[in-house]
């Protein structure tokens, strides 16, 4: 008779995977007030999935941490201040621990996780905006308080130890790459519908797999990983998005380099966070199997707003069959923002102003593409049907066809053609065409 004896490894994975099904608790509940906001934080003992919903008649928001409980510190709950009247909780028999805040009138909540840091552990935070009326139709509104956001995760490369590679005149990857995803979660916060969690926010080193656990976790639609390349030769420039796949790679550099790391993580567990690699180690734990199309899709848009930044050095999404161990279930792109091995590139990556068009350029990217093909059952999924959604802008890039863009936006040829007197569906490469609200094709 064959008797298991389970490796260490195995060990590992399930102490892991008991760690993961732990509950989070709920260890204190704080509120202030600025202006017109109010934000209310829950301090817990470990990142978890949360909900936030809003009911009417009264006004509340319902937060849900799940799995979760109310510690015994956070039994005496503070009383409520600027928006919010009274503050509830409850332990629920299902494993959610549900804070509930009553309000004085209707709010609009925003909420994202915050790591431990100066002093603090993991932090829920919530912050609440002034809201207008709900709409007089009652199933609109039970709609809207029922979808959720579409949650980004968004990984600045490298950090701590680790600081990636380094400039000419001394710029560090890991803080460059830092500003430019601390900006983009901050306009993906602002989208409403949107939300993001970093998977560092501030100079430290993440260990690859926790930062595609934390995308797992968080039931996340989107993976980013944000870092600047370097070449021996510094006269090589341009951004470039990679994304992973079981085949061939489509570019002979990304191939080299994919066969450099997998070689060197498979020599004795050799650690490759302080090696300034083309690609960071996250690159490798990208998953072969998710979502590859979606993958390619969301690259694909944002290197056509990236070309309106800078010089984009390859115009295709590039694949390399990098080493997969374990990888986050969702759309993973990683972004070579520039290279920062040129003197002209890393300049631009030092500049707060590119950063945040950079920042943008990425944005822009990932909105178009959930405003064209949005997930079932989010917010987003109901704002870009509604008729009222702004027009939008859009150059047309060589290649392009008045059918394709169609398609990209989801409106008819016909209405574009109309927006924009065009009387045949020729068009001119960098004509600048007006895309009608996606109302219907």
């Amino acid at each position: 008779m064959s008797v298991f004896r389970p490796t260490m490894g195995v060990i590992l994975f399930l102490v892991f995977c008991q760690v993961l099904a732990d509950p989070a608790r709920i260890e204190n509940v704080r509120i202030a007030t600025k202006n017109e906001v109010t934000r209310v934080v829950l301090d817990l003992s470990q990142p978890s999935a949360h909900q936030v919903f809003t009911l009417t008649d009264p006004y509340r928001i319902v937060i849900d941490i799940k799995p979760g409980f109310i510690g015994s510190n956070a039994a005496s709950l503070p009383d409520g201040k600027g928006s919010v009247r009274r503050i509830r909780s409850a332990n629920r028999q299902d494993g959610t621990a549900r804070v509930v805040l009553d309000l004085n009138a209707r709010m609009q909540p925003r909420s994202f996780l915050l790591e431990p840091g100066s002093g603090q552990g993991d932090r829920l935070v919530i912050d609440l905006f002034p809201g207008s009326e709900p709409a007089p139709v009652k199933t609109v509104r039970t709609i809207e308080n029922s979808a959720r956001d579409i949650v980004i995760v968004v990984d600045p490369g490298h950090g701590g130890k680790d600081p990636g590679s380094i400039g000419p005149s001394g710029l560090r990857e890991k803080d460059a790459v830092l500003k430019i995803a601390k900006r983009l979660a901050e306009k993906i916060n602002n989208q409403r519908g949107m939300r993001a969690i970093l998977t560092r926010s501030d100079d430290r080193l993440v260990d690859h797999r926790v930062r595609t656990e934390k995308a797992r976790s968080a039931e996340a639609d989107l993976f980013v990983s944000v870092h600047a390349d370097s070449f021996t030769d510094r006269r090589v420039n341009g951004a470039t998005v990679y994304v992973l796949s079981n085949k061939g790679a489509s570019d002979e550099a990304s191939m080299r380099l994919a066969e450099r790391e997998n070689a060197a993580h498979l020599i004795g567990g050799v650690d490759l966070g302080d090696k300034d690699q083309v690609l960071a180690s996250v690159l490798m734990d990208l998953s072969q199997n998710a979502s590859l199309s979606s993958s390619i899709r969301i690259g694909d848009e944002i290197l056509r707003e990236m070309a309106y930044v800078g010089k984009v050095r390859k115009r295709n999404v590039l694949r390399a069959p990098f080493l997969v161990l374990k990888a986050p279930d969702v759309p993973s792109v990683l972004i070579e923002t520039a290279y920062i091995s040129n003197a002209k590139d890393e300049r631009n990556l030092g500049s707060r102003v590119h950063q945040d068009k950079l920042a943008h350029a990425i944005f822009s990217g990932i909105k178009s593409y959930y405003y064209a093909d949005p997930p079932r059952g989010t917010l987003v999924a109901q704002l870009s049907k509604q008729p009222g959604r702004s027009a939008t802008a859009h150059k047309v890039r060589s290649g392009e066809t008045l059918s394709k863009i169609a398609g990209r936006y989801k409106v008819s040829v016909r209405r574009i053609r109309a927006a924009n007197n065009l009387r045949t569906d020729k068009i001119v490469v960098g004509k600048i065409l007006t895309i009608p609200a996606a109302s219907g094709i």
